[in-house]
């Protein structure tokens, strides 16, 4: 994820949609605490309808 990360700021991307699916929800958790700490990312959420709902976080880039 930091790879991808990494390559969407340098490209100038403002979102990015990570596709972690619904299973558990550890991989959910792992990324939600990933974002947070990520000093680029400035907001993130669970897509919405048409994004993949629940199995996709949508994070906001600074």
């Amino acid at each position: 994820m930091e790879r991808q990360l990494d390559a969407a700021l340098l490209s100038g991307l403002g979102r990015v949609d990570i596709i972690h699916g619904y299973g558990t929800g550890a991989l959910r958790a792992a990324v939600k605490e990933y974002l947070s700490a990520h000093p680029r990312v400035k907001a993130f959420r669970a897509g919405g309808s048409g994004e993949g709902g629940g199995g996709v976080t949508v994070a906001e880039l600074d």
